[in-house]
């Protein structure tokens, strides 16, 4: 039976060197699941694998979109698979690597049909959260919506955005297409997941915010003022520049806030990848036992 082994993990854990050392001993490409590097132009703020590392074996999904260009979830569970029917004649064994909650989820569970938000209705949803805000339109969402408000985090544009274009656009609760009926897919899937002390990882994280300072950050970011309302922009590391180049922040403060954000991040991942038993957890050094594992479960 063909197999996808999905490398996960928090945020700085190591998933890019362990990926492809993995792929290195599959012989076969990457699937990135990094709902933030598959933008071009964000190399520096999403870690995107460095021109020396994407050399080493072929990637998919990373750098094909235009930053501002809508993406969702359930369209990357449709490219995954139909990439994965094409592939899997030629690679048996495929990987897919990357730390976005619900893009690996939408792929290893499947996601619900929900409709397809028309151009017309998203761009009227963008409108109301930059004319009100966001609280107005969390709201709004309490009035159309109560059952899905309760359970959504309402502090995030994206899920309070669609919820709303969905009801909008249907007459309906957005709550209403959320069936949470798992797929079967015709693979077996191979969770492997990547952990380090919390110490260990916190250093790591402001290790690479750090370099990513050195290396551009606010530069690159100063490149996408004109879209810091698109929701790919809104995102640990840019959010916090864009605050300082509006000059509501110093530069260290900011600096400071995308370490600390991406460090409450990275806990949110270990809590959502903890309630997953499928997942046999790893340190990213522990190469040969990774792989050891990969060949018993795909035997």
């Amino acid at each position: 039976m063909n197999c996808l082994v999905v490398l996960i993990g928090p945020t700085a854990v190591g998933k890019t060197d362990t990926s492809l050392a993995i792929a290195a001993y599959l012989g076969c490409p990457i699937i990135s699941a990094d709902s933030r590097q598959m933008y071009k132009g964000m190399e520096i703020g999403t870690a995107m694998p460095t021109k020396e590392e994407l050399s080493r074996c072929r990637h998919y999904f990373v750098g094909h979109l235009r930053p501002g260009e809508y993406y969702s979830a359930a369209k990357y569970e449709e490219d995954v698979m139909e990439l994965l029917e094409r592939e899997f004649p030629h690679h048996p064994t495929m990987l897919m690597s990357g730390g976005s909650m619900m893009y690996i989820d939408a792929v290893c569970n499947g996601i619900d049909d929900i409709p397809t938000v028309d151009e017309e209705t998203r761009s009227m949803i963008l409108e109301k959260y930059e004319r009100k805000g966001l609280e107005k339109l969390a709201d709004e969402l309490r009035i159309l919506d109560p059952e899905y408000y309760r359970e959504a985090d309402i502090k995030n544009p994206k899920r309070v955005m669609h919820a709303l274009e969905i009801c909008y656009m249907t007459g309906k609760r957005y709550s209403s297409f959320r069936k949470r009926q798992k797929k079967e897919r015709p693979f077996r899937i191979i969770k492997i997941g990547l952990q380090r002390e919390r110490e260990e990882l916190y250093e790591r994280i402001n290790r690479r915010v750090d370099m990513m300072i050195e290396q551009g950050l606010v530069e690159e970011v100063r490149r996408f003022e004109q879209l810091k309302h698109h929701n790919s922009l809104n995102t640990v590391g840019y959010k916090e520049i864009f605050k300082y180049l509006d000059g509501e922040w110093t530069l260290p403060f900011a600096i400071e806030k995308i370490k600390q954000n991406t460090r409450i991040y990275s806990r949110k991942q270990v809590t959502w990848y903890r309630k997953d038993e499928e997942i046999t957890w790893f340190h990213p050094s522990d190469i040969d036992s990774i792989i050891k594992h990969i060949e018993e479960q795909r035997t």
